[in-house]
Formats: structure tokens, C-alpha cells, sequence
């Protein structure tokens, strides 16, 4: 009774194993990634969020407080250097300058006169030093208070020659007060923004106090990205290397950037992550268009670069360079692969897979793991 009940126990056994051994294994779905020749680049990109920026930039107020007597731009008008954009209440200034420049032209007059006078006693001087000479009509009294009369004015006259340049001068001051009240453009440029109405009273900023400009000027024919990255990055960037800039605002990815300023110091704004800022010129028109200032934009500094080589997606590597491969019973098998360059896309495989084999992407997705089964997800 004992033998026949340890048969049937065993036999039990026996066909619960084999169900569970011939019992078909369920596959998880995964999104897989054929092993294949391609480019890879070794980059370095910005930490934060970069800024379109334009090469000139000027914030312009007239550097003495006054009403707003004339305003000639609006915001968007295309201006030349030299345009006047701006004038402040500024008539009894050119009334002082009208004034400095007729005393200069009396004075001229005055000069004229003396110096005219001075040129006839010179010559009275020497006419009686001549006779004197030959003979004794003319006496020594007579020659030296001449020459004395002729000396007097001839120094009147360069006084009066100094007057004028003095006239001059303050002539040359009064027009640099009206100077100071004209906001005149130091470049061509597109006017971003006008915070002053006509009529209405500005006055500069204080030291230390800033305050809004009355016209913002930007030149728009030249534009630049600067963008922070890690000072860990720092020692691989030089001037010169090509880059490429992404855009929230356009989908195309521009590459026609150099390096053509690195910051001579490290920022510690922040004290966990210093940066350096880096900046970037384009240089095709066809990436230009449509970039305003202010635009948000991200770089990527090409380092190194190889044409053809084998290489995997970034986001299928695990933890010491170790890869999920599918094999054709659909077993995953970690392995450990050799790496060369890389960056956010794709990694360099130098050893651990051959072209053609099938790797996995979905490496988070639940059960996925060495030793599950999978299956690939059709597109």
C-alpha cells in the first residue's frame, strides 16, 4: 500500500514538472535596437539653458534729466549711426551757444583791430630806428618809446588771439551740453524698445540704481549664443571648434557654429556647479535666419568625432558598460561591452558585440532583466 502511494506521489511530481517545464514562457514586449555601423561624436553641452544674444547691444538715455522735446523713433524702426532717436528740452542751452559764438566772432573783430594796430606801430619803430641810424635828427627817447608802443600792442593782439581761443572753448562747452541732451545712435541697429513719451520728464540713472533706458538699440546683423557648461568640460573646449546650437522655438539643429570666446574664469554663482560660459558664432546665413536675442538655445561642442563605426544608443547602456541582448529564443543576456567615444545619442562599441545582433532599449520597463524572456515590439 505504501509502494503504491509513493508512485502515485511520484508520478504526481513528475507531471507537474513536465507541465511546468513544457508550459510556454510568457515574452515581455520590448523595444529593441539592431547593432549597426553609424557616427558617433564625442561632444560637450551646456548645463543650463543658453541666450541668443546680438553682438551690439546698447541701452541709450540722454545723460542729463530733462523733457522729452522730440522723439523720433518707435520700437521696431530700422535706424542708421548717427540718427538722432531722441532730444531733451535743451533752447536755453543752444541760446548759450548763440551767445559763445558771437562773443567768439566780436572778439575775432577785436583781435583784428589790435593786431592790425600793433603791425603799424612795428613798422613806426622801425622807421625811426632807420633814421636815427643816419642821423642824429631823431632822438633815442623818441625810438625807444616807439618801440615800447609797438611791443604793448603786439601783446594785446596775442591776448586778444588767447580771448578767442578761451571763447572758443567755452563755445565747444556749450555745445557739449546740448550734446548731453541728444540720445543720437552709435550704430546701425533695429530699436528694440522706447520707454519715453514726448513731453514727458527722464532723468538718468542713479549710480548703483538701474533704472530703464529710453531706447534700447540692437544690432541684428550680428548674432552669438552663449551658454554655460561644467568646469569639468572646461580643459577639452578650445576657440575654433565647430558646434551646434538646438532651439526650443525651431525643430532643425544648426550647426554652423565656432567657439569664439571662452570666459577667462569660472562662475560660482552657484557654489555646487560652476560653469564657464561659452560663446558661439554662427557662420552660414541659412542657420541665422530667424534667430531673434533673447531666444533660448542649447550647444553642443564637437570634441572628437569617427565616421563609421559600431555603436549603440546611449539609452541602452547599463551600469559598467553591461547591454541587454536579445537572443533568438528570446532570452536576454547581459553583456559587457567595450566603449570608445560617446554622447547623449550614441556610445562606440569597441568589443563585446557584433553588427547585426539585437540589443534592448527598454531596459526600465518592468520584468525586463538578464535571464526573462522577450519578445520585439512591432512597430
Amino acid at each position: 500500500m505504501v509502494k503504491q502511494a509513493s508512485f502515485w506521489f511520484l508520478l504526481l511530481t513528475l507531471l507537474l514538472a513536465g507541465y511546468y517545464w513544457l508550459k510556454p514562457t510568457k515574452k515581455i514586449p520590448v523595444k529593441i535596437y539592431r547593432v549597426q555601423a553609424g557616427p558617433v561624436k564625442n561632444t560637450v553641452s551646456n548645463t543650463r539653458v543658453g541666450t541668443v544674444k546680438a553682438c551690439r547691444r546698447a541701452y541709450l538715455a540722454p545723460a542729463i534729466g530733462g523733457q522729452v522735446a522730440r522723439l523720433n523713433v518707435r520700437e521696431g524702426a530700422a535706424v542708421k549711426r548717427g540718427d538722432l532717436l531722441l532730444e531733451v528740452w535743451n533752447e536755453d542751452l543752444k541760446a548759450k551757444v548763440a551767445l559763445q559764438t558771437a562773443e567768439v566772432d566780436v572778439k575775432k573783430s577785436i583781435a583784428q583791430q589790435l593786431c592790425y594796430l600793433a603791425a603799424g606801430a612795428e613798422r613806426d619803430a622801425r622807421r625811426l630806428q632807420k633814421l636815427q641810424k643816419h642821423n642824429r635828427l631823431v632822438s633815442e627817447n623818441d625810438v625807444d618809446d616807439a618801440v615800447t608802443e609797438a611791443r604793448a600792442k603786439r601783446a594785446l593782439c596775442r591776448s586778444s588771439t588767447a580771448g578767442i581761443n578761451v571763447s572758443k572753448a567755452g563755445l565747444d562747452a556749450a555745445r557739449a551740453a546740448i550734446h548731453q541732451t541728444r540720445v543720437v545712435a552709435p550704430f546701425a541697429g533695429i530699436v528694440a524698445e522706447v520707454n519715453a513719451e514726448l513731453g514727458e520728464f527722464i532723468t538718468p540713472s542713479p549710480p548703483g540704481i538701474p533704472t530703464l533706458p529710453a531706447i534700447d538699440l540692437l544690432d541684428l546683423s550680428c548674432l552669438y549664443v552663449s551658454a554655460p557648461i561644467d568646469e569639468v568640460d572646461a580643459p577639452k573646449v578650445r576657440l575654433g571648434m565647430n558646434a551646434c546650437i538646438e532651439l526650443d522655438a525651431f525643430s532643425n539643429k544648426r550647426c554652423s557654429g565656432k567657439v569664439t570666446r571662452i570666459a577667462p574664469y569660472v562662475q560660482e554663482k552657484e557654489k555646487q556647479a560652476r560653469t564657464l560660459e561659452v560663446e558661439l558664432t554662427l557662420t552660414s546665413k541659412e542657420d541665422l535666419q530667424g534667430l531673434l536675442p533673447g531666444y533660448s538655445a542649447d550647444i553642443e561642442v564637437l570634441l572628437n568625432s569617427k565616421a563609421q563605426v559600431l555603436r549603440v544608443p546611449t539609452e541602452a547602456i547599463l551600469e559598467n558598460d553591461q547591454v541587454l541582448v536579445l537572443q533568438e529564443d528570446g532570452l536576454l543576456v547581459a553583456r559587457r561591452i567595450k566603449t570608445g567615444l560617446r554622447n547623449w545619442s550614441y556610445v562606440e562599441v569597441t568589443g563585446g558585440l557584433s553588427a547585426g545582433e539585437n540589443i534592448v532599449l527598454s531596459v526600465g520597463r518592468e520584468g525586463v532583466a538578464a535571464g526573462s524572456y522577450a519578445i520585439a515590439e512591432t512597430p
